[in-house]
């Protein structure tokens, strides 16, 4: 693909549109916006200028700008991705959406708050908690992450068996097409088949079909009562196969985390923190929750026996909001305590069927004892999404490593595959996996994606690169 870079007349229009402190050139700001949660080294590029518009009309202009000009232009929210989907591999401008992070509406009869998509994340239930209401599609990160981001990679979390992902809460999207039109998607509608449903085929489509500047979500009830259960098991295999189980005896849980002892004793030695993990494998971390506090307990306590009864070393009850956050903050820093430990890794994002989740384990062990690499494991076992991470040993020459984590990397969306599933479940393709894509997914499925794509950017400068490769 040919892009024209940018030039100083380029500039000059970008300060016009946005405003000359909203337009950064400076080499070491630029950095910042080079990559994301990903390798730095291996996928990292400098943007040409970063742009951090405050209007919806101010991005339509740029991205105007960039058609006439053929510059690439790539979205960015947090830069918290962890699929490289956000970083300008053919330079060009990358638009930051930081700065457009205003509520424009909460509208409590309704049950919708209306947000500019440079909102963190975390904000939005900080905003409506004191309501008895809050956004349930939220990830793991979301401290760190932005709206805009969750909506482009459809942003999944350890809530997601009971609540889902963030597709199920967004009902209507203020969008900036790829040639610079503005349109509004959808609406404050429990129901709608008014044409093709475009509103969820933006979500998740990783920045490559448009810009999405606001968002109409959907509030739902806070839960009253929560019960947290830290399961211990002598082996992965054995945590990992009770939640079929669990899931079959009608019960839902909202949150089934399952840790390895590696993860687990990597994120506690970051975290200064101790677990009685000395005789176990592998971990379990239930919540369950709802409007009553004693059939939250019920269900808590019954989930428990089933666990005993498929193995369970123990079962610890935290019913109260320290232990709690002990807990859940040991399970959301395992990744950032790996990256620590294990600076040289390829974090994964793979997803199978819920049913078979308990397949996955031998398939990692074979992998593991093939390749000569440790693979931590942890993750959303509850909907089937596993973070198998691939890290390098110390002591291993990075020339064998790179071609070892390819190869180990097949292996393992091979297998994946096999079990009915798919090589990546809430973290997306972005750069990072496009080379997998075209040998997992249907060539048919793969050129209706690539149509869409050429029929709404027809001059390829949203976001390209990502996902798949595309020719004019």
């Amino acid at each position: 693909m040919k892009y024209n870079p940018v030039s100083k007349d380029i500039i000059s229009e970008l300060i016009n549109i946005a405003g000359e402190r909203n337009v950064l050139l400076d080499p070491a700001q630029l950095e910042i916006f080079s990559h994301d949660e990903t390798s730095k080294e291996e996928y990292g590029h400098m943007p040409e200028v970063v742009v951090t518009p405050r209007s919806t009309s101010a991005v339509a202009e740029i991205v105007k700008l960039a058609n006439r000009t053929s510059v690439p232009i790539t979205p960015r929210g947090a830069g918290s991705g962890l699929s490289g989907g956000a970083i300008p591999i053919f330079g060009g401008i990358v638009l930051s959406l930081e700065k457009m992070n205003q509520v424009r509406e909460i509208d409590y009869d309704n049950l919708t708050m209306t947000v500019e998509t440079g909102i963190v994340t975390n904000e939005i239930n900080n905003l409506v908690k004191e309501k008895g209401l809050f956004y349930a599609g939220y990830p793991m990160s979301l401290e760190t992450c932005m709206l805009g981001g969750n909506i482009a990679e459809n942003a999944g979390g350890g809530k997601a068996i009971k609540y889902g992902v963030t597709s199920r809460y967004i009902l209507g999207l203020e969008f900036v097409t790829p040639t610079g039109e503005v349109v509004w998607l959808g609406g404050k509608l429990a129901k709608d088949v008014t044409g093709y449903d475009l509103v969820h085929l933006i979500v998740g489509s990783e920045g490559t079909l448009g810009i999405v500047t606001a968002a109409i979500i959907r509030l739902i009830g806070l839960p009253a009562a929560k019960s947290d259960l830290l399961v211990l098991y002598r082996s992965p295999q054995e945590a990992i196969s009770s939640v079929p189980v669990i899931l079959s005896k009608g019960l839902i849980p909202t949150s089934i985390e399952f840790m390895d002892r590696r993860s687990v004793e990597t994120s506690c030695a970051y975290l200064n923190e101790n677990l009685p993990y000395a005789q176990c494998g592998a971990m379990l971390l239930i919540e369950m929750d709802g409007r009553d506090q004693s059939i939250v307990e019920s269900e808590a306590e019954a989930v428990g026996d089933l666990c005993m009864e498929q193995g369970a070393i123990e079962v610890y009850v935290a019913d109260n909001r320290t232990t709690q956050e002990r807990l859940w903050a040991i399970r959301r820093n395992i990744a950032e305590a790996l990256k620590v430990y294990c600076p040289v890794q390829s974090l994964e994002d793979i997803v199978v069927p819920p049913a078979a989740i308990s397949a996955v384990m031998p398939e990692l062990e074979r992998i593991s004892s093939q390749f000569g690499i440790e693979i931590p494991c942890y993750g959303h076992a509850g909907d089937g999404n596993l973070h198998a991470t691939l890290v390098k040993d110390p002591q291993m020459p990075m020339e064998q490593w790179q071609r070892i984590e390819q190869q180990a990397l097949l292996a393992l969306y091979e297998s994946i595959t096999a079990l009915g599933g798919k090589i990546s479940g809430e973290h997306g393709i972005g750069l990072k996996r496009k080379d997998f894509m075209k040998r997992f997914m249907s060539p048919v499925e793969l050129n209706l994606i690539k149509a869409i794509k050429r029929a709404w950017d027809p001059n390829l400068i949203m976001n390209p690169g990502k996902i798949f490769d595309i020719e004019y």
